[in-house]
């Protein structure tokens, strides 16, 4: 099993669901996160004061799959939230040992069973 660690932008959310549960991935853990990367700090006034903004909002997609569905999600992410301009996201993947079901205490191997 692998898990993917994709940081989007926020706007693309529901674009990459869509782009993930067409190649079959409909569990995934969504969480908002501010971030830096290369993206350039954004410049703003309010109230007669200048500030600088250099954390950019972003969420972070955590995804478990069994490994023969790792290149479809990448792609399936890449595709569905690339913009072409700098801040559009990182992706990492991992490996996963083992997962075990809270309610049953025991390995959970449903992953590889929903991912065949």
């Amino acid at each position: 099993m692998k898990r993917i660690d994709a940081i989007i932008r926020p706007e693309k959310l529901q674009a990459v669901i869509k782009a993930l549960r067409q190649v079959g991935i409909t569990g995934f853990t969504v969480i908002p996160a501010q971030g830096r990367g290369q993206q350039k700090d954004v410049h703003g006034v309010y109230r007669g004061h200048t500030y600088d903004i250099n954390l950019h909002p972003k969420l972070k997609l955590e995804i478990v799959v069994s490994n023969e569905y790792l290149e479809r999600a990448i792609q399936a992410i890449v595709g569905a939230a690339q913009t072409g301009r700098m801040g559009d996201g990182k992706i990492f993947v991992y490996d996963v040992l083992e997962a075990y079901n809270i309610r049953t205490g025991t390995v959970d191997e449903t992953l590889d069973e929903l991912n065949r």
